[in-house]
């Protein structure tokens, strides 16, 4: 069985069944112990990050946004470490701008201080010269899926998925909890799960289900460590795009099969790129060329390539837990005036 194409496979999706590496067999032509084996490998080599639910902030009813801060450089490491220490901050590094520290943060929806309230007392409490809050006006493509058994043109058809409506109930919610840990290698990796909701398989998988229809899972699968997994080329791209013709552009720019996310955010004074790329490919040489192909097609008047620095943290944010409430208590609301 090629790694290239059990990664492949796992990061479309995952089985949702009761022996999802039993379901495996008939795609990859291996036996469950096979996949159970070569599943374990890659999680000892750090090629696997995780494997749970991608849940959808917005659907959930979180408030989140890309923030840039303007940072002292001297200080940089200490304003990165504070900030790490906020639940719902996934993403946070050091870029190659006089914005030089970039992180994304989420909020609950019955968040105390609120996305901007939280922004604004992360900013003074670490001495941010500037900063801009850079929320999602149009999001075009979500998914990291990179290419590990060379499969993929340049280009992909970027399918949007239909909402069907679905009222959660508190099982959803307890569902929500369990599915976002990290499936382990064994015959019934759920069977954790089941155990501790009281439930059986088949409405365990049928809540699921519902989750997906819904939009607040996007899907269950796996996602690898970039750079483990031979991507060792990534980076942040902005572009400089003329308003009128800004959402027929980006939905060119997502069709880029290299890019794993791709927005429309608001500009500010002094900052004039509205389209964000996140842009991955296994060397430098790969990554400049379809930088270059991007431009040539997307037309921009201007782009600028976000290099990372330094990566100080990179998580799945845990949705519905204790622990962004437990962060609020330490401040009143009266510390962001």
């Amino acid at each position: 069985m090629n790694s290239g194409d059990f990664l492949a496979v796992l990061q479309e999706g995952f089985p949702l069944c009761e022996r999802p590496f039993l379901e495996l067999d008939a795609q990859l032509n291996a036996t469950e112990e096979e996949a159970i084996e070569l599943y374990s490998h890659l999680k000892e080599e750090k090629i696997i990050r995780q494997t749970s639910a991608i849940l959808d902030t917005k659907r959930l009813g979180y408030l989140s946004s890309l923030v840039a801060f303007k940072i002292d450089e001297a200080q940089i490491d200490d304003a990165a470490a504070f900030i790490s220490t906020h639940p719902g901050v996934s993403h946070n590094y050091k870029r190659a701008h006089s914005y030089n520290l970039w992180f994304t943060i989420a909020v609950p929806p019955d968040s105390a201080l609120g996305l901007e309230g939280t922004v604004k007392l992360l900013a003074k409490k670490v001495g941010a010269v500037q900063s801009m809050l850079l929320p999602t006006l149009k999001m075009f493509k979500i998914s990291v899926k990179l290419d590990t058994n060379n499969s993929k043109e340049l280009k992909e058809k970027v399918i949007k998925k239909e909402i069907v409506p679905v009222e959660l109930t508190p099982l959803h919610y307890r569902i929500i909890a369990q599915i976002q840990e990290d499936l382990s290698a064994c015959e019934e990796p759920f069977a954790q799960m089941i155990s501790h909701l009281g439930i059986d398989y088949p409405l365990f998988f049928e809540c699921i289900n519902d989750l997906s229809r819904g939009g607040y899972m996007r899907r269950y699968a796996t996602i690898l460590n970039h750079r483990n997994a031979g991507f060792v080329a990534n980076a942040m791209v902005v572009w400089d795009i003329d308003d009128t013709v800004a959402e027929a552009i980006g939905a060119k720019a997502a069709e880029f099969s290299a890019v794993s996310h791709c927005y429309l955010r608001p500009r500010f004074e002094g900052w004039n790129y509205n389209l964000f790329t996140m842009t991955h490919a296994s060397s430098n040489e790969e990554l400049e060329t379809v930088i270059e192909r991007m431009g040539t097609e997307l037309g921009a008047r201007d782009h600028f390539v976000l290099t990372s620095l330094h990566e100080y943290k990179k998580i799945r944010i845990k949705y519905f837990t204790p622990d962004t409430y437990a962060w609020e208590q330490q401040f009143t609301l009266g510390a962001v005036s």
